[in-house]
């Protein structure tokens, strides 16, 4: 399986580290993923996906398999991690977990297993 992410902030690139995988940052450019992948994406403002993710959805979301999403759960518990859920919905995928910021090792433990690690 490949990996992409999206990260602002730097905690969604921090929840790929920790998790050791070998995955393509998104930004502008990211080539097409051409194989299955799953995406880790922060969530904008209050419940929304960033405009990058929506716009590399679009090109290859055909692909995807899966979403891992990350919020702030002090800051935005009425919508936390709500990417995921859209994300999941709307390309008819499982959301495979929700972070808040780069994750615990409890968070970390879970989400390996939930990607078959």
């Amino acid at each position: 399986m490949k990996y992409v992410y999206a990260s602002r902030q730097g905690h969604t690139e921090k929840l790929v580290q920790a998790l050791g995988l070998d995955a393509v940052k998104l930004e502008e450019g990211t080539p097409a993923m051409e194989e299955d992948f799953i995406i880790f994406t922060y969530t904008d403002g209050k419940g929304v996906v960033p405009k990058i993710v929506e716009e590399y959805l679009k090109v290859c979301g055909q692909k995807l398999k899966g979403v891992v999403a990350t919020g702030n759960r002090e800051r935005h518990a009425d919508t936390f991690c709500w990417a995921g859920d859209i994300i999941a919905k709307d390309y008819n995928v499982p959301c495979l977990g929700k972070v808040d910021g780069e994750g615990t090792a409890e968070d970390h433990a879970a989400l390996k297993q939930a990607l078959g690690l």
